[in-house]
């Protein structure tokens, strides 16, 4: 009878109510990890993240934080799928949002800028420099995709509507523009593709200048900045204005050929 007890009380202790005390305890002492090594990332940078550090700071002992984290690299890899995560998160509301396709890539754009100024120590975690001995494995590809996802996103909708003009693409940049075309965007046109990769570029240099400081003394009414800057990078990689039609060159109102190229004499 005893045995059948002690039978009876081990199958209680890993039953389902058990099961989830368990993972809600360990759900919240993760957070608890990730919210301190966020506090160290903005107190000493990410090359500074010490797992020693963290566990001394929530009053665990190392062995234990190390059941949670095995690596300072694995905690650098969460906190960064979670930061791509959050801004992507960010991107793709934004790209929800209602007006034409010119308005909606503003709107991602400033949402990126928004998380960014929210959160500089983490959008510097995964666009800043690099942290010295880390490789980023496999698992932070698909978080790190979202932002570009989303303003992918608001081209194809403008393609498929009067929203989307794709500018000229030179001879000499066709291949590599039809071979991002083909990993990144399959069935936007190359010309399209290649100025979507250069305008997702020139994004983050503008919000990592903002971040960063290099605008001290240089831009003053930064969100008016923004707005146009932004606002020029989605005319120049071809997006438009529902008002104007799919048949011109972005910007300039020259009618184009199904290649994306301007007409010879027009304008």
């Amino acid at each position: 009878m005893n045995s059948e007890h002690r039978t009876a009380r081990s199958a209680d202790s890993t039953g389902p109510a058990v099961r989830g005390a368990r993972e809600r305890a360990r759900s919240e002492i993760t957070a608890a990890i990730k919210d301190e090594a966020r506090r160290q990332l903005a107190a000493a940078g990410a090359a500074k993240l010490s797992l020693r550090a963290v566990a001394r700071e929530l009053g665990m002992v190392s062995s234990a934080l190390y059941r949670y984290f095995p690596s300072r690299d694995e905690l650098l890899t969460a906190l960064i799928v979670d930061a791509y995560d959050s801004v992507g998160a960010a991107a793709e509301t934004a790209a929800r949002t209602g007006g034409d396709p010119l308005a909606r890539w503003g709107a991602v754009c400033a949402a990126v800028r928004a998380w960014a100024l929210e959160h500089p120590h983490e959008y510097a975690l995964i666009y800043g420099s690099p942290v010295p001995g880390y490789a980023a494995p496999q698992v932070t590809v698909e978080p790190a995709s979202r932002v570009g996802l989303a303003l992918v996103g608001v081209a194809r909708d403008a393609l498929d509507g009067p929203g989307a003009a794709p500018p000229g693409l030179p001879d000499g940049l066709r291949p590599e523009a039809e071979r991002m075309a083909a990993d990144l965007a399959p069935g936007l046109p190359p010309e399209l593709v290649a100025s979507l990769v250069a305008a997702w570029s020139q994004l983050f240099g503008l919000i990592s200048f903002e971040v960063f400081g290099q605008f001290h003394r240089v831009v003053e009414d930064r969100d008016a900045f923004f707005a146009h800057a932004a606002d020029r990078l989605g005319r120049e990689a071809g997006i438009l204005p529902s008002a104007v039609g799919s048949g011109s060159v972005a910007g300039s109102g020259r009618p184009v050929t199904g290649s994306g190229r301007p007409v010879a004499g027009s304008g």
